[in-house]
């Protein structure tokens, strides 16, 4: 069996974009893969354009070696374009010999743990009045776990984000929440890189303690130093690395247990070959994962055969829930895909990834790229979303 071609499908899906990645075979056996990189397809395109030449006419079984050439054949290694592009290659190639073999694909990375895979809801609101209808329908519905995506600063039709006002309006929201869930629901919230480390430590000191169980990159990750000085400041867990590109960025947050949570990205770190060594990394300095996922089902499929393999496993990020719809698995690409039974998945037992897109829609789809909100201060500065 050898690879005759590699094709690539970026894609309008719900309410954001998506690159599916095809890997076919000589014997008709083909996988699916996807890359993480959103709102940047195109430019994974042209990584996989690199690519494929590299690999036509290879074993799609020797899924380790094809990981390093692809890693280590050009001089300058690594990036978030590369490895997302190897990311779905990697993930297809699993999904190859694992339909080759038979059997489902965590049973190539030493069988499975555990018999489900429990999700936490990503709860996106805008006003205090939506974040607490939602999250009564998702206690309602059995969920326990809420990871709040804050975008308050979308109820301004101009856009501004000014973090000192921000912090004082989440830190009452959060309180009040609490008082209205309970004690029993886990509440992280994700602060996606809005605020420095000052700003952060005044947000926690304006909330009783107990607040929040978590709290996701609220600064860049670009220094662990940074946020080694603002681990001294606080007490509540860190869930940190949705945007790391290798081991290699995870290494000095695991090392210096800088952060509780790996935010792992399967379609960003390097696949399923990359994340099972971010896995083993974390293991040994007790740090369970947190995977991200905003995609669609292939990067669902893919990060639940991962965490199905390994011990150190919380929750999965899930977008699609009672709550609110992102329709990023939309059955009519995804006509086979994991299928939540509340807040869980079981396993899959067919043989692959168990999931399948519809190239045919696709193809006949204009893709247009999701750009992201641009967020300014007042004074017109630039800032983070």
């Amino acid at each position: 069996m050898k690879i005759t071609d590699i094709k690539c499908f970026p894609t309008n899906v719900g309410s954001g974009s998506q690159l599916i990645v095809k890997v076919e075979t000589s014997n008709g056996i083909y996988g699916w893969g996807c890359s993480g990189l959103s709102g940047r397809e195109l430019a994974v395109v042209g990584a996989i354009e690199h690519f494929r030449s590299l690999l036509v006419g290879k074993s799609p079984l020797h899924i380790g070696a094809i990981w390093q050439d692809l890693y280590r054949g050009q001089y300058f290694e690594g990036g978030r374009v590369l490895t997302a592009a190897i990311s779905a290659i990697d993930i297809a190639l699993h999904d190859i010999k694992a339909k080759a073999l038979g059997v489902p694909v965590y049973d190539l990375l030493g069988g499975k743990q555990r018999d489900y895979i429990d999700c936490f809801a990503s709860l996106r609101f805008r006003t205090f009045d939506d974040l607490m209808e939602k999250a009564r329908i998702l206690k309602k519905e059995g969920w326990k776990i809420f990871r709040l995506a804050p975008a308050e600063f979308e109820a301004d039709s101009k856009g501004y984000f000014e973090p000192r006002e921000s912090i004082v309006i989440l830190a009452d929201w959060l309180t009040k929440l609490r008082q209205e869930v309970g004690p029993e629901i886990t509440i992280g919230i994700d602060y996606h890189h809005r605020l420095t480390a000052a700003e952060t430590y005044s947000f926690m000191q304006r909330m009783p303690r107990g607040t929040i169980d978590f709290i996701e990159e609220p600064i860049r990750d670009e220094s662990p130093e940074a946020y080694e000085s603002l681990r001294k400041m606080i007490d509540v867990p860190f869930a940190i690395g949705e945007e790391f590109a290798s081991k290699w960025q995870f290494l000095p947050y695991l090392e210096r247990n800088i952060t509780q949570y790996a935010r792992i990205d399967v379609c960003n770190v390097g696949g399923i070959t990359e994340s099972m060594k971010v896995v083993a990394m974390a293991e040994a300095h007790y740090i369970d994962l947190m995977p991200h996922n905003p995609l669609g089902s292939i990067c669902t499929a893919a990060t639940i055969h991962v965490a199905a393999a390994c011990t150190n496993f919380s929750w999965l990020e899930e977008v699609n829930t009672p709550a609110e719809n992102m329709g990023t698995n939309d059955k009519a690409f995804y006509p086979v895909q994991p299928q939540l039974e509340g807040p869980r998945y079981k396993l899959p037992t067919e043989p692959g990834l168990g999931v399948e897109f519809n190239e045919e829609l696709a193809s006949k789809q204009e893709f247009k790229p999701v750009e992201i909100p641009r967020l300014h201060k007042k004074d017109g500065s630039y800032t983070n979303w």
